[in-house]
């Protein structure tokens, strides 16, 4: 079944005007899943489908026919990433068998904020196992649980990872959007992989409560669409302060959640863009990607500030691999410590243990030296941690983009993914 590509507007328009429903949305969505998801190419995106998805499409039509609205989501099909918390009937399992079977106990406050909004949570998406901090040699968009997404546009290569199953699902037009998660390229990568929009958002922007945790420093949720305007709308439903995330206290002094307002065609004129060369890397067929970029952002009016260099930007990742590490083992004993005590696994250490005992399962492709390196790591009050955090922070931010910005008086940064 082929659906046309409708943006949230324009399937807003459809619903208002009676020629769709919420259900029959959610079935031709169903349908297309089914196709070549499945049963036809096999795109393999999505982990698992709401068993309850069409009831709730019919209270979304129920509302609508009495005169409610919830917002611009209402009714509208998106996919989640299997590491973000849902309380109803399906699993959340960051695509490891260690936690199948897992039910959460709550909500994701980021998908309160989703249903809040009137969005018909249709299933779950794959994703590189443990949002790819399991082993060094992770085959990107693989998990275990899941197996291996592929890329719609090329079922022989990558759709890249951790997001892989969200971005492969917007691409091959499985759902309206979907939603991805971050610590390091994890939203961005599969958004260029597979020819969508990805957004990893400022950190407390998005509550992080519900998620399968890295590190707290890094993770974050964001949106993955197939235009800028969809991306804004799913962006602006999920943010809000999060009292169980203290990281989302500023997010009231950030203005209003409706970016819808903020996109201008005209917004680049006289913006002062700088190109990050030095983080351009060399691969010729990327170069000329990047400079018909450049020129056609050029030709909208934008000031082009060439080169404006990151300084910095290659004196961290032994330090960020530390504290992702230091990070990792505090942050999942804590959100492991929560779930219910049927679940199989409670701490980092029982998940190495069930690896192991399952590796003709499980470390078929690779193993789970990260996992292995984090259970080795002390508290998050020793100094190492803290040196390292520190000086992640000085070379990223002051010493970082917080400079290029500011010795070129620039607007934004451009380099390519």
């Amino acid at each position: 079944m082929i659906i046309p590509e409708w943006t949230i507007t324009e399937l807003q328009e459809k619903m208002d005007s009676g020629e769709l429903t919420a259900r029959r949305l959610a079935e031709l969505y169903l349908e297309r899943i089914s196709e070549i998801d499945k049963d036809g190419p096999y795109l393999n995106s999505v982990i698992e489908l709401n068993p309850d998805a069409l009831d709730i499409a019919d209270t979304f039509d129920e509302e609508r026919k009495a005169g409610k609205t919830r917002g611009m989501l209402h009714g509208v099909p998106i996919l989640i990433k299997d590491n973000i918390d849902t309380h109803d009937r399906m699993q959340t399992t960051s695509g490891s068998l260690a936690l199948e079977g897992h039910i959460a106990a709550k909500d994701a406050f980021i998908v309160k904020q989703l249903r809040k909004a009137g969005a018909l949570i249709l299933g779950k998406t794959n994703l590189s196992e443990w949002a790819n901090f399991r082993g060094k040699r992770s085959v990107s968009g693989w998990s275990s649980r899941g197996g291996l997404t592929r890329n719609p546009y090329a079922l022989d290569r990558s759709a890249c990872g951790s997001s892989s199953g969200s971005g492969a699902a917007v691409a091959a037009n499985l759902c309206a959007a979907a939603v991805g998660t971050e610590t390091d390229g994890s939203i961005i990568c599969p958004a260029q992989t597979n020819g969508i929009v990805g957004i990893k958002p400022t950190l407390g922007l998005l509550s992080r409560r519900g998620i399968i945790p890295i590190a707290h420093s890094q993770d974050t949720a964001g949106p993955m669409a197939r235009t800028v305007a969809d991306a804004a709308i799913l962006l602006g439903a999920m943010a809000g302060v999060d009292g169980g995330d203290p990281a989302t206290k500023g997010t009231k002094k950030r203005g209003p959640a409706n970016y819808l307002k903020f996109l201008d065609r005209e917004g680049l004129k006289g913006a002062r863009i700088g190109v990050a060369r030095n983080m351009a890397g060399t691969n010729p067929k990327v170069i000329k990607v990047f400079e018909t970029c450049i020129e056609a952002m050029k030709h909208l009016g934008a000031v082009i500030i060439d080169p404006a260099d990151v300084p910095n930007f290659d004196k961290f990742s032994k330090t960020e691999l530390e504290v992702l590490h230091y990070e990792f083992k505090a942050d999942l004993n804590k959100y492991l410590k929560s779930v219910d005590e049927d679940t199989r696994v409670h701490s980092l250490e029982e998940v190495i243990k069930f690896n192991e005992e399952n590796s003709h399962k499980i470390m078929t492709y690779f193993g789970q030296e990260h996992m292995l390196t984090a259970q080795e790591t002390k508290s998050l009050r020793d100094k190492k941690y803290r040196e390292a955090l520190t000086k992640n922070l000085r070379l990223t931010r002051k010493e970082g983009i917080d400079a290029a910005m500011r010795k070129h008086k620039l607007d934004a940064l451009v380099v390519p993914t």
